[in-house]
């Protein structure tokens, strides 16, 4: 249902870290990295709303440091164009079909 653009869900990760390993800072620094994040409702081929730029955050501080990394990148002029990414709080997380899961480790092509 997703596919449709009609629910207003969002593709996205969900990642659980160990703060003590790695900051939410630098999971930021790969987030911006990863992806586009000054195109309206698409990245790459895949197009609609389910396909926006967004970083869901947990907590005030997430929220704030997410916001202080998109000023900061904003400010740098580091994009061509604008970021259109959207800062908003998490809601409830539904994992999609097995076939998506753990796709970084099924599909070494697309690895970093």
């Amino acid at each position: 249902m997703v596919s449709t653009g009609e629910t207003g869900h969002a593709e996205a990760v969900q990642i659980e870290y160990d703060p003590s390993l790695v900051s939410y800072e630098k999971l930021l620094t790969v987030f911006w990295k990863v992806h586009d994040p000054t195109t309206l409702n698409s990245q790459g081929d895949d197009f609609g709303t389910q396909y926006r730029s967004v970083i869901f955050f947990h907590t005030e501080a997430q929220r704030k440091a997410a916001l202080k990394s998109y000023q900061d990148l904003t400010t740098r002029r580091a994009f061509r164009e604008p970021i259109v990414t959207d800062l908003a709080p998490a809601a409830p997380f539904f994992p999609a079909e097995p076939y998506h899961q753990d796709y970084y480790n099924n599909h070494p092509r697309f690895q970093l």
